[in-house]
């Protein structure tokens, strides 16, 4: 798998561009030859930035090392102790509320705070009317970025493979406040020949943080292995679906590794990628969501290494091994950054932030692990960048993305105004021409070939480009198919309103159907307007089958499009009925200009 971009992203893009293509070609074909379960939310009520209070039979004791012979993988305290209990240790900032546990040295959450931080969920139709009424439902759970898997190791812990191997369970006495630092924790624990210390640090503020493991060898006999670091998430289906054509976009996680210059990715039903385009050197690695990622990155920059990746309906996993080799009584140490937060290209694009690249004594020129690749544009790139700029700017001015995505039409309306009038100008070139080409059909009428050739010829003496009446749908898809992607990559309008409780989501499927059902009544009233330049039955037929397709398509699809296309087809009737005014006073310009008046209702200035 060389290529960098999402399976997913593209399968979707695909999708819509089937459909909106199959349309184009079905008018063009008629009209010319045919004639919850809520996750963890965290600690509460702690102030941010501060360890919660462990208890007070945990300790803090230092760790000795373990009796010959002890294959528990469990830390032992001095003077051959008992082993130490396990210890569960909570963080809670004002970003992201960690919780630890001693079994490890792992995660077992990590839970984005924000009204923006949560899972997209699904409503029913019933709830969707009711919120647009007003009723308040249950919000989504925050979104935990790193939900532990039943069975295999924790996010963040690690394991050594060799000759002495050190399991992922292992268990770590706890040390708050690492460096003196109130954002940091430090485990220590130690099996066989190896003496591990982990510290996590935070700067003062973000979804960063580092990531320190010190591997001593305390054997006297130098010792090889490769050092593993895993990272998972557990999934509830419920509140993730995979893409279908009529079904939705989806928004599955996928286990995700960067290598070389590549990222690779794994969603469920996938098979894993090719080892060979796995292994290499590793910029990142971690779980990428639709709108969230968590990774973690060589602070020093690209490690030599390989990725092993797992995607089931309820799990992901991604492991990052890097070769580990260590002399008799010597301490090897790996440093990491990492990012658990949402995927917003402004906070991408710095990672390490200043805060990080101050904890860690890093200068301006740090290793910058481009997290922002993960932020899929596809083939739409360019075009996507524009519209949310253009989007940006409006929101900037309202303050409401609905309002920026209906300003963003009228100014796509604007900009094709004159290939618009050329386009109605051809429209009614060819409707003209219609009862020649009803005598050609007649004469021909057993030899279809010879139709064509005649019908192609009478286009051409009358200087008709019969195509000209398509050309605004077909400019119109790329920027169609760009919104949608624009919208299912943006955390920008993520979970984002239209006004109060209507259409609770632009970047999800309006619930109560409204919108898209009104786009469909709204392209009927579109097509009956258009010069018809076919017979009763044909135009009967694309009046309703082209609406139809799209209605049904985009009933799953985002809210955000539907309100696109609708404005669109709104200011289409708009546009048609005042260029039909000034075709009908004035007659067709001569080289298609675009009449100045048209803006002004036809009338003449």
């Amino acid at each position: 798998m060389n290529d960098p971009l999402s399976p997913q992203s593209n399968d979707s893009q695909k999708r819509l561009l089937v459909a909106l293509a199959l349309s184009f070609v079905a008018t063009a074909f008629y009209t010319f030859f045919l004639a919850p379960q809520p996750t963890p939310t965290g600690a509460e009520g702690a102030d941010a930035g501060v360890v919660a209070a462990a208890p007070a039979d945990a300790g803090t004791a230092p760790v000795a090392a373990p009796t010959p012979g002890d294959g528990s993988g469990t830390a032992v305290a001095a003077n051959d102790a008992p082993a130490l209990p396990e210890r569960k240790v909570d963080l809670a900032r004002q970003e992201v509320h960690y919780s630890f546990s001693s079994d490890g040295a792992g995660l077992t959450a990590a839970v984005l705070q924000g009204t923006k931080m949560r899972e997209q969920q699904e409503l029913s139709i019933a709830q969707g009317f009711q919120k647009l009424i007003g009723k308040e439902i249950p919000p989504a759970p925050q979104m935990n970025v790193a939900q532990p898997v039943p069975g295999q190791p924790l996010p963040m812990s690690i394991s050594i493979l060799g000759s002495s191997p050190l399991p992922a369970d292992t268990r770590y006495a706890v040390t708050e406040g690492a460096g003196g630092n109130a954002n940091g924790i430090t485990f220590t624990g130690r099996r066989g020949p190896w003496e591990v210390v982990k510290t996590y640090q935070w700067p003062n503020e973000g979804f960063e943080l580092t990531y320190s493991i010190q591997v001593r060898n305390t054997s006297g006999q130098p010792q090889n292995g490769e050092l593993q670091v895993h990272y998972s998430r557990a999934v509830d289906p419920n509140f993730e679906h995979a893409p279908s054509f009529f079904g939705g976009v989806g928004n599955l996680s996928r286990s995700a590794c960067f290598v070389n210059d590549s990222l690779q990715k794994m969603s469920p039903g996938e098979d894993p990628p090719d080892a060979e385009d796995s292994k290499g050197q590793v910029h990142f690695f971690g779980i990428d969501q639709q709108y969230f990622v968590s990774a973690l990155y060589p602070l020093e920059g690209p490690r030599a290494g390989h990725c092993t990746f797992t995607a089931t309906p309820t799990a992901r996993q991604v492991t990052a091994s890097f070769p580990l080799s260590v002399a008799a009584g010597e301490t090897v140490t790996l440093r990491f950054g990492g990012y658990l937060g949402p995927k917003d290209p402004d906070l991408l694009a710095v990672v390490p932030g200043p805060g990080l690249r101050q904890a860690a004594g890093l200068g301006e020129a740090a290793f910058h692990p481009r997290l922002e690749d993960t932020v899929d544009f596809g083939i739409w790139a360019v075009i996507c960048k524009v519209l949310l700029a253009v989007m940006k700017f409006f929101h900037g001015l309202t303050g409401n993305w609905g309002v920026a995505i209906i300003l963003l039409t009228v100014v796509v309306k604007m900009v094709l105004l004159p290939l618009t009038y050329r386009s109605m100008v051809s429209m009614e070139q060819v409707k003209k021409l219609q009862p020649r080409m009803e005598e050609i059909k007649k004469k021909h009428a057993d030899n279809r070939e010879q139709q064509n050739l005649e019908i192609m010829k009478l286009y051409q003496e009358a200087k008709v480009n019969p195509l000209g009446g398509c050309l605004p749908l077909l400019i119109q898809m790329p920027v169609w198919i760009a919104l949608f992607t624009a919208l299912r990559n943006s955390f920008d309008i993520y979970g984002e309103p239209f006004f109060g409780p209507i259409w609770r989501d632009l970047t999800y499927k309006d619930p109560t159907y409204l919108l898209p059902l009104a786009l469909g009544v709204s392209m009927v009233i579109t097509q009956k307007m258009q010069p018809q330049m076919m017979d009763a039955a044909q135009a009967k037929i694309m009046t309703w089958f082209l609406p139809i397709v799209f209605t049904a398509t985009l009933l799953q699809y985002p809210a955000g499009l539907s309100l696109y296309i609708f404005t669109n087809n709104i200011l289409s009737i708009a546009q048609q009925y005042g260029l039909r005014k000034w075709l009908d006073r004035n007659g067709p310009q001569k080289g298609g200009g675009t009449p100045a008046v048209v803006a002004a209702g036809g009338r003449r200035k």
